[in-house]
């Protein structure tokens, strides 16, 4: 339990104040405790897979908690203070996530190619892939290899720039006095149970409404062939039936819904609530934000100009295998949220604490 949530457990007369000021002074110390190696980290890896990431880890977390409060718990903070911050967090949150999403990618895409083409030693798998001794699976693993490798190189760059930058700056200075005082309103002055839990519920409602506009019947199987073939309804404001666009489309609910799930998930710490269903949840949509990012860009690598056609088959696979990674984690999700929703319905007040 973080000293945040140890704050949150106060007797039922503390402030909304007195605990979010606790918990974003918290976040905030551990967002410039991070920082230093973070930006060290980025400046010692031009292009390194290899190299540690526990600074970008820990900065990343920090940022998505003070954002996530920040949207959470909006009526209690000073409004235009709240969306400047909340737009430089993001701002950071976006640029610090795209070299590990290529890393994530690379290492998701080119294992996948790997074990299609054959079984990898200590796998536990018997025989051959179905791209075994295919021609075009080792000019596809490096067609892969090279484009993601570019774009990591491009993006660790213009991170390594940003990172010098004065907005940069600006922002750990906000963080600084975030640490001192937290710009609240008078609002926060109120019993954190009448204040706090109508937001973090809302929160919690929202995440439950979101997930009821998933198409769980869609997912209903382990494997989800249907749901390759079949597409949700797309608004007609999407234009002309693009397949990338398409696809996109009916992946972004799931994607939004786990933004929802974050901003539920830091509620509950906030309030020091258990939320180790709502972990598991998180861990299966990442799966799928993976897999679905993975499976796009394997489309996009299929339409290479001038590759060949048993280049262009491999990575249609490649592609292929990737959804149904998507589909399993659907399918996933779908099974575990059920056991998750009524512990929903029936959040209470947190208790107040044992006394000595």
């Amino acid at each position: 339990m973080t000293d945040a949530q140890m704050t949150a457990l106060a007797a039922s007369t503390a402030t909304a104040g007195e605990i979010l000021s606790s918990h974003l002074t918290a976040q905030a110390g551990a967002f410039l405790r991070a920082l230093p190696q973070a930006v060290g980290e980025v400046g010692a890896r031009p292009g390194s897979v290899a190299a540690s990431s526990a600074g970008t880890e820990d900065l990343l977390r920090a940022v998505r908690r003070i954002g996530g409060v920040l949207h959470t718990f909006a009526a209690t903070f000073e409004p235009a203070w709240a969306q400047e911050s909340r737009t430089e967090l993001r701002w950071l949150l976006n640029l610090l996530a795209q070299e590990p999403g290529y890393v994530r990618r690379s290492a998701r895409l080119l294992g996948a190619l790997d074990t299609l083409s054959g079984a990898e030693p200590g796998s536990g798998l018997r025989g051959p892939g179905m791209l075994a001794g295919h021609a075009g699976a080792p000019k596809a693993r490096a067609l892969l290899d090279r484009q993601l490798t570019l774009a990591r190189t491009r993006v660790h760059s213009s991170v390594l720039q940003e990172l010098r930058s004065a907005r940069l700056h600006a922002l750990a200075d906000r963080m600084t006095l975030l640490v001192g005082e937290v710009p609240l309103l008078a609002q926060a002055d109120g019993r954190a149970a009448v204040v706090l839990l109508p937001q973090a519920t809302a929160a919690l409602a929202a995440l439950g409404a979101g997930a009821e506009r998933l198409p769980l019947h869609r997912a209903a199987t382990p494997y989800g062939g249907d749901g390759m073939r079949r597409l949700g309804s797309v608004p007609a404001a999407r234009g002309a039936l693009d397949a990338d666009a398409l696809m996109a489309a009916d992946d972004e609910p799931w994607h939004q819904v786990r933004i929802l799930l974050k901003r539920a998930r830091y509620a509950l710490e906030v309030c020091a609530r258990p939320a180790e269903g709502l972990d598991a949840l998180d861990v299966t949509l990442a799966l799928h934000q993976d897999a679905a990012d993975a499976a796009a860009h394997a489309a996009t690598a299929a339409r290479t100009p001038r590759i060949t056609p048993a280049t262009a088959y491999v990575l249609g696979v490649v592609h292929a295998d990737q959804r149904l990674e998507v589909e399993a984690a659907r399918y996933a999700f779908g099974r575990q949220w059920p056991d998750i929703s009524p512990s929903i319905d029936g959040w209470e007040e947190p208790p107040a604490p044992r006394m000595a």
